[in-house]
């Protein structure tokens, strides 16, 4: 298994932890100080959206060529045109959820943030990325 694989694989199951234990532990039983109530709110976006270069080349490598940064620029504004949809449908009140600029904000940071580090991963595993085909399989291994 190549090492950008293995290293988002741990980012994405990590984030997602937290994001869980955000959502399902610290907001529900208010364990966390009154000034940090903002950034509780907007944390799993901010976290959620950091995550989508790494989910993508994890999960979807085969749906998402990622092998430059033009392509991860484009995975990434997929992701986050997705996300912004996903906060705008929230208005609707049959969803029975609650639309917050903040999260918008939240999730344009959390994708930035998330490009940069992802590209400068994919940059130090760029030998690696190089050797692969569209759909993941390693041109240079001979079966045995």
């Amino acid at each position: 298994m190549q090492q950008l694989k293995k290293f988002s694989r741990i980012i994405v199951i990590s984030g997602t932890l937290l994001i869980w234990l955000i959502k399902f532990l610290i907001r529900p039983f208010d364990l966390y100080a009154d000034w940090l109530s903002p950034l509780i709110g907007f944390a799993p976006n901010l976290i959620g959206t950091f995550l989508l270069p790494f989910g993508a080349y994890w999960l979807f490598k085969k749906y998402f060529l990622m092998r430059n940064n033009y392509e991860v620029k484009l995975t990434c504004a997929f992701g986050l045109l997705l996300v912004i949809i996903n906060e705008y449908l929230q208005l609707i009140p049959a969803f029975g959820r609650t639309f917050d600029y903040l999260d918008i904000l939240a999730s344009f940071v959390g994708i930035f943030i998330g490009y940069v580090v992802f590209a400068k991963l994919m940059s130090v595993f760029s030998a690696e990325v190089s050797k692969e085909n569209i759909y993941g399989a390693n041109l240079y291994d001979q079966p045995q």
